[in-house]
């Protein structure tokens, strides 16, 4: 009887588990039909507030995030998103006079983090007034993280703007060719072929428990290298462009190859995910160990014969997998289903949590030095995940997260007159940064597929 009983309880959870994850997937409710006015009359009106004119060691004019704490400072993937939704918002309602109004402040952008390109590679992830972007030790460039690659992405996406004109960036596209293969020839693991962070510092995804406090060069994220995937496939549209074929191939197979590593060491058949993994593994060597009393070469009848160890750590950045365009149709059902459906992990009233809630390091504390990615809503996973969505045709899993990234914002429009930086999933309350600007404003974009209007996407 008690054996029985057990079953039974177990049969319970095994559907009552389903049945949450199957509700959970449900198309959201439709948003508020007055957020989506009032979205747009709060941003339509404030985005010229991201130009910015040349100052000190920002030569060219160029895009901001907004608010007080990202004032006058130029950082690497935050004004590429920030375009993609400036372009969002000339097609919703601007003029051709305010779209070649922002081509100087869009294009400057690129330029400014190039010309501190040189042959090394080394391009900063960030340019503050006044600063010096080039004061760095040159012993040093190659242990320390730079631009994420996204810079060549944000390149092609302004080309492809303008009918694949790409004039504007030949005499630079040298460092742009120099960037990418600074990436290759030292933040990439030649065992595994993934790229990895030098360390923990701006990263992007600030405490990401895969490289936060991790050793140094031991992080292969499955967030940067579904980038960098994107970022080679973008240096084979710009050479493209510039009638340089030759060139492009070689970065074609570079993207090539990235893909199929990410396959064979980030994707996890037993979870059905993506996930980091990690390369700090003592090298295979046929020392002799002393310890034992007599000379032993230690595991010498089966040394180590694999490259990595996966990092089964549920971080949002695994959705990155279908953004990219990584996963297989197969793969990115499991992940869907067992994943963003699953309310116990990632699946919010609010969104995608950026780490799940199931993880010891689930955190809902605000924070600003670093940023909290363990846990709370941003809207920039919130729409990467959305973009993942829609490319492998989960339309109604992509409605019900653009619906409550509509509801979250026009909440904070209509309590506290401006949107913040990351969110609480459960309440939708804001942590902190109120007037953060930057990338919550692809609301346009997410809202304009919704209404089945034109969409601009990123590259």
């Amino acid at each position: 009887m008690k054996k029985l009983i057990n079953q039974l309880h177990l049969n319970f959870v095994a559907v009552f588990t389903v049945l949450s994850i199957q509700l959970a997937a449900q198309p959201a409710a439709e948003p508020r039909p007055d957020y989506s006015a009032l979205i747009k009359s709060h941003i339509y009106i404030d985005y010229k507030k991201m130009y910015r004119p040349p100052s000190g060691a920002l030569r060219f004019p160029f895009l901001t995030p907004g608010s007080n704490q990202y004032d006058n400072v130029l950082w690497d993937w935050d004004s590429w998103l920030s375009n993609v939704a400036l372009r969002q918002i000339l097609t919703d309602v601007g003029t051709e006079a305010d779209s070649k109004e922002a081509i100087e402040y869009e294009q400057g952008c690129v330029l400014n983090f190039l010309s501190y390109g040189d042959w090394d590679g080394y391009i900063p992830i960030v340019i503050w007034e006044d600063s010096n972007p080039r004061d760095v030790d040159p012993k040093e460039i190659y242990k320390m993280n730079m631009h994420k690659p996204v810079l060549a992405q944000h390149a092609a996406f302004l080309c492809k703007m303008h009918d694949g004109n790409a004039e504007w960036l030949r005499e630079k596209f040298y460092y742009l060719q120099a960037f990418v293969n600074n990436y290759k020839a030292h933040h990439r693991d030649k065992n595994t072929g993934l790229y990895y962070w030098q360390t923990d510092v701006a990263i992007g995804v600030d405490n990401d428990p895969c490289t936060f406090f991790r050793p140094n060069g031991s992080s292969a994220s499955i967030y940067l290298n579904c980038l960098m995937y994107r970022e080679l496939l973008a240096m084979v549209y710009l050479a493209n462009c510039l009638d340089i074929p030759e060139v492009g191939k070689e970065f074609e197979q570079d993207a090539a190859n990235l893909k199929a590593a990410v396959q064979e060491h980030c994707w996890d058949e037993r979870d059905g995910f993506f996930y980091s993994v990690d390369l700090n593994l003592r090298p295979v060597t046929n020392a002799t160990d002393h310890s034992l009393g007599k000379e032993f070469v230690i595991h010498a009848g089966y040394p180590r014969d694999y490259n990595c160890l996966i990092q089964r750590i549920e971080v949002w950045s695994g959705f990155l997998a279908l953004w990219s365009g990584i996963a297989t149709p197969g793969q990115a059902e499991r992940v869907v289903r067992e994943h963003f459906a699953d309310p116990n992990t990632f699946n919010s009233p609010s969104g995608v949590r950026t780490l799940s809630k199931m993880e010891k390091m689930y955190s809902m504390r605000a924070s600003a030095n670093p940023s909290n990615w363990r846990g709370p809503i941003w809207g920039i996973s919130n729409y990467m995940v959305f973009r993942g969505l829609v490319r492998y045709g989960f339309e109604n899993e992509a409605r019900e997260l653009a619906v409550k990234t509509v509801n979250l914002f026009g909440r904070d429009f209509e309590e506290n007159g401006a949107l913040h930086e990351y969110y609480e999933p459960g309440t939708g309350e804001p942590l902190l940064n109120k007037g953060f600007q930057n990338w919550n404003y692809l609301i346009v974009n997410m809202l304009a597929w919704m209404e089945g209007r034109p969409i601009i996407e990123e590259f």
